[in-house]
């Protein structure tokens, strides 16, 4: 299962683009589904992102990148 930033984090934001303040989960770390995974900055606002279901986490992204509406950061493997 993939975990993407959902463009509708961008609805009433200026900015083309956010940044993936840290991961709450470890890579290769077995979730549980809808646990909190991932901070993500989009102009002043702070957003959850949650595992889409459990599994094991690899992560694809690295604390500190830029990303963009609908970017691919990790995925949960069952």
């Amino acid at each position: 299962m993939d975990i993407r930033i959902a463009e509708q984090l961008w609805a009433t934001s200026m900015a083309p683009e956010g940044v993936l303040e840290r991961w709450r989960a470890e890579d290769g770390g077995q979730v549980r589904s809808q646990q909190a995974l991932a901070e993500v900055r989009i102009e002043d606002c702070l957003h959850e992102i949650v595992a889409p279901g459990a599994g094991s986490l690899e992560r694809l992204a690295k604390a500190g990148d830029v990303i963009e509406p609908g970017s691919l950061i990790g995925r949960v493997s069952r």
